[in-house]
């Protein structure tokens, strides 16, 4: 029997996020381009600058119609027939509204890139807006609705919105609109919505794939090159203000065996420096199952299967100034809802005052930076970062720093930003659970003022 030595591995090859190159449009818009080798379904990822905030009073909710109603036929195609042809091009449509504005999404493989993009130009160019789709579309989401409102999770972020930001901010009020809001949408409203925001000169395209051999600016050149639109006026978006007191508000569910909490606070978006520390201190306070949160409530007490903490970009300005959500959420049986409660506060405390150790620091950048090759290796995960860089007005090369400054973040640096990040006493906190059982546990903890929603 022959046998042979065991291979050796290479050496490693540095990596970088990959960097795009720009262009533009003869109609002004705006085009990101990465070349992927291999990656040979290509990701298209749109930015239409229409924010939540542009929705006219009392229609909140017909950006997400809107977006939603792009695919559902042109002046070309009926939405059958539209959707017929995105099959045969082995493509996939979807669109989404949030904050910022709206997102439109396409993969297809190379091959069909032309023919795909042609659909994309159409849904674009020449929405139909019919009646009746855009009726089908309201009433799906009015079922929608009551199932968001059932979920706990949702329940809780919808009900931290309202607590977090003034009623006067779009920020306050539910991303797809509310049954009252929802109802009032038609084909007229979704079509003066489009009409007022939805212009080539104020979009940009992000593609990313295996472009070799492709005349991709040709190609766009032919299909959304042949977009046409005014260039418009651009929406200036309100500052944003949050009321961070400390306080506990119980969204009660008789009955409810389990609480979902939500911890939470506003704070300032990528543009801010000490973003990079952030992100490094707050993946150790809640990133993993190996997070402090994790070993204390998950691991030692057993109270839940596992406690996240994040921080979420909402709304970025071209001045570069924004808004972010911190958050620690999870959910923990009804009994423990006080003793859980009390041991996220120590161990919020006990960060404070001792601060983390090297070890956590150095796993937490070895998880973020080690495995970002793993993480984008798609075109379609670098496409949607590329393009979130865009929304959020960053610069191109803004996710290879950000990796970079995260290697170089030490230990008290990201100590310092999760300690501000989570301050004890300015978190309101949510939770969507059974008040006659967590009511007086809860305001026993003396974390802030409680208040019950029935």
């Amino acid at each position: 029997m022959e046998f042979h030595p065991r291979p050796a591995g290479g050496q490693a090859k540095p990596w970088n996020f990959p960097a795009p190159e720009r262009d533009a449009l003869g109609n002004g818009l705006t085009v990101l381009h990465c070349h992927r080798p291999g990656q040979q379904v290509v990701a298209v990822e749109v930015n239409l600058l229409a924010p939540l905030e542009a929705e006219p009073a009392g229609l909140d909710g017909v950006a997400t119609v809107m977006a939603r109603a792009l695919s559902e036929g042109t002046d070309r195609h009926t939405a059958e027939e539209f959707a017929a042809e995105l099959e045969r091009c082995g493509a996939t449509l979807d669109a989404f509204a949030d904050h910022p504005g709206i997102r439109v999404s396409l993969e297809v493989p190379v091959s069909r890139l032309t023919s795909a993009l042609a659909l994309l130009a159409d849904a674009l160019r020449a929405p139909a807006f019919r009646e009746a789709e855009v009726e089908r579309l309201v009433a799906n989401r009015l079922d929608e609705i009551p199932h968001e409102l059932a979920n706990p999770a949702r329940r809780a972020a919808i009900a931290l919105s309202g607590e977090l930001f003034p009623a006067s901010s779009r920020m306050s009020r539910p991303r797809q609109g509310t049954q009252e809001t929802v109802r009032r949408i038609d084909a007229a409203a979704v079509r003066a919505f489009y009409e007022a925001h939805v212009r080539p000169a104020s979009t940009t395209a992000v593609v990313v794939g295996d472009l070799a051999g492709v005349d991709l600016r040709a190609a766009l050149e032919e299909t959304l090159g042949a977009w046409t639109g005014s260039p418009g006026r651009a929406f200036p978006p309100t500052p944003v203000t949050a009321d961070d007191t400390g306080r506990v508000v119980i969204v009660d569910r008789p009955g409810a065996v389990q609480t979902q909490l939500l911890v939470s606070r506003a704070g300032a978006d990528r543009h801010d420096p000490v973003w990079p520390a952030q992100v490094l201190g707050v993946y150790c306070l809640g990133g993993t199952l190996t997070s402090r949160l994790d070993r204390v409530l998950r691991e030692e007490k057993g109270y839940t299967y596992g406690v996240r903490a994040y921080g979420q970009v909402l709304r970025s300005t071209p001045d570069g100034t924004g808004t972010s959500m911190l958050g620690i959420s999870g959910s923990v049986a009804t009994d423990v809802t006080g003793p859980a409660l009390a041991d996220l506060w120590q161990v919020l405390r006990t960060l404070a005052a001792e601060g983390l150790t090297d070890d956590e620091r150095d796993t937490a950048v070895q998880n973020l930076v080690g495995v970002a090759p793993l993480r984008y290796e798609t075109a379609a995960a670098v496409a949607s970062t590329l393009a979130d860089q865009v929304e959020q007005f960053l610069p191109d090369d803004y996710q290879a720093r950000l990796y970079q400054r995260l290697a170089q973040t030490g230990t008290v640096e990201a100590t310092a930003a999760v300690v501000s990040a989570f301050p004890v006493d300015r978190l309101v906190t949510v939770l969507v659970g059974d008040a006659a059982r967590i009511e007086e546990p809860v305001r026993a903890l003396g974390i802030g003022p409680v208040t019950v929603l029935r």
